[in-house]
């Protein structure tokens, strides 16, 4: 049983009991005004007021405790909807991440959830309350006169009506609005990530102009919205105002013939003011609850994806003590694109070699990188490891077996120590010191003024782009993988590091396998084995003098970066 089920029992045992007392206090007072008591009646009239503040007494703790525990049950459901959620997400593959989108992942995990809490403990206060307190008002009225009950069974169904109708028309300006809030969270989103973009080329007017269209789109929807909404209050007053009414009517003509006694018309307008009371709390919660329904839909469509990429029922280990990688036939194209982005690449990358790979922009470099741990699955084909399918792997232990350095560095906030201790958290100071000085790294992590315990800023704002590669590499060497996936991470750094730096990882991936990819030639002419791409397809593989002469497109490559000597 969940931890809040037991919460959400309480609730309602303790709503049952607070509307009981509350419902029991006007058949109290009909009896005193009934009994005709006199000044001699002193002690019967304490008696019942006594049982009167008793009860009110236990209406009110009920409902404070109630509130309590409905409060309790709601924040921990919503805590675990958003674990719910998070683990969803987590176990998604790019391509869901795609299909999404970051902005309204965001969004469902933090507003919608926030508007289903607020209506949960809106729900487990009112909701359960209102048909405990109209069913009960109701039956309480017909004993107190079974004629004057027909105003109720009048004025109930035309309320319950008046609020249908407003909840279904306002249902779906709702579902806009939360789509609208998506955009919003969007344009925010990339003004606050892009603000160097947007100021170095003066584009503030337009991001505003930009933010401005999408707020006054999202206000507008709410000013429509309330205005519907508004009309609910004013029709729920009109017609308690004409229940009673109509009530005080016909009791008083019944009292006049004999037919009810005076206390039983009091009694009686206060059950009508508890059901009407009810129901204008129905109406209240059904001006959230439209809302929260769009966002539990929104959530559903979450929780409702399932991940294309899944470990399988059997996992299978590789057999080799080395991670040799193989490429057989794969294919593979992007959701919704119309040719593939690789087609039919076979190559073979062995343990202690270095395997790069080489091509114009978007020939499919760094989706070859990503189709390794499995971000993405292959269309057809196969990727083996020592022989066996990815596929056949768990993704914990194939991703255990990968140190991977990704175009774009990315730094989390905290030390240097753990960003680097990132895929290693028991790697002790002397590995991380060692990692750093391979990745070249240690000589400036050393001018920081706290070291390795200097702290970065969130996205690694505080450090260049030549640094931040720089520690994405040593977080890689400090796990000690048998796979280095290094995409184009020699990109910011200048000729002289980048030699340094390559002849290190030279001498400390010895019995590794290595994928890098690159656009430099002079970074990959050293490699074991070259790797040329060209609009998806493998155009030239081997060496840097042999591709010279035999595959046109490296040579292209090649004599755009280097001299007629160097090439010759």
């Amino acid at each position: 049983m969940k931890p809040y089920a037991l919460q959400v029992l309480a609730v309602l045992v303790l709503v049952f009991l607070g509307v009981s007392a509350d419902l029991y206090l006007p058949t109290l007072m009909s009896d005193i005004i009934n009994s005709g008591v006199m000044k001699g009646d002193t002690a019967y009239i304490l008696q019942v007021g006594l049982r009167m503040l008793l009860v009110t007494l236990g209406s009110l703790c009920a409902a404070v405790l109630s509130s309590f525990f409905s409060s309790r049950a709601a924040t921990w459901f919503t805590r675990d909807l958003r674990r719910a959620i998070f683990e969803r997400v987590e176990g998604f593959s790019l391509h869901e991440f795609d299909k999404l989108g970051t902005a309204t992942l965001i969004t469902r995990s933090t507003n919608d959830v926030t508007q289903i809490q607020m209506v949960t403990v809106m729900i487990l206060r009112m909701l359960v309350m209102a048909p405990i307190m109209a069913v009960g008002g109701i039956i309480q009225a017909y004993q107190q006169d079974k004629a004057l009950t027909l105003v109720l069974a009048v004025a109930v169904p035309v309320l319950a009506i008046s609020i249908s109708v407003l909840a279904s028309i306002a249902m779906p300006w709702f579902k806009k609005i939360q789509a609208k809030v998506d955009q919003l969270n969007l344009i925010l989103r990339e003004g606050l990530t892009g603000i160097r973009v947007i100021r170095a080329f003066n584009r503030w007017p337009h991001e505003e102009a930009r933010f401005d269209r999408a707020n006054q789109d999202i206000t507008k929807t709410y000013v429509t919205v309330n205005r519907m909404m508004a009309f609910m209050m004013p029709i729920v007053m009109m017609i308690m105002n004409l229940t009673s009414l109509s009530i005080l009517w016909f009791g008083v003509r019944r009292i006049d013939s004999g037919g009810m006694q005076l206390g039983s018309l009091m009694a009686f307008i206060q059950y009508a003011m508890q059901i009407m009371f009810s129901f204008m709390m129905m109406a209240m919660m059904f001006i959230m609850v439209p809302r929260a329904q769009a966002a539990a839909e929104r959530i559903e469509e979450v929780l409702a994806v399932e991940p294309t990429i899944l470990d399988p029922k059997e996992p299978q280990k590789p057999s080799g003590a080395h991670a040799d990688l193989e490429f057989k036939d794969v294919t593979f194209c992007y959701h919704g694109a119309e040719k593939p982005a690789l087609s039919q690449v076979s190559f073979h990358a062995k343990a202690g070699e270095v395997t790069a790979v080489i091509g114009s922009t978007g020939s499919g470099k760094s989706t070859l990188i990503k189709l390794i741990p499995r971000f993405y699955e292959v269309s057809s084909g196969a990727i083996l490891v020592d022989g066996v399918d990815l596929r056949a792997l768990r993704q914990e232990d194939l991703r255990a077996m990968i140190g991977y350095v990704p175009q774009k560095a990315l730094l989390f906030s905290g030390t240097v120590a753990e960003n680097l201790r990132f895929g290693a958290e028991e790697a002790p100071e002397a590995e991380l010191r060692q990692a750093a000085d391979t990745a070249q790294a240690l000589e400036f992590i050393e001018g920081f003024s706290g070291g390795f315990e200097h702290r970065i800023a969130q996205g690694g704002t505080d450090v260049s782009g030549g640094q931040k590669q720089r520690l994405s590499i040593a977080r890689a060497l400090a796990r000690k993988p048998e796979i280095y996936l290094l995409d184009d991470t020699f990109s910011a750094l200048d000729f002289k590091t980048d030699a340094k730096l390559r002849a290190a990882l030279k001498e400390r991936l010895k019995g590794a396998t290595v994928i890098l990819v690159a656009q430099r030639v002079g970074t990959v002419m050293d490699a074991d084995r070259i790797i040329v791409l060209d609009e998806g397809r493998v155009v030239g593989m081997g060496k840097h003098r042999e591709l010279l002469s035999t595959c046109p497109v490296y040579r292209e490559i090649a004599q755009s970066q280097l001299s007629e000597e160097e090439i010759a």
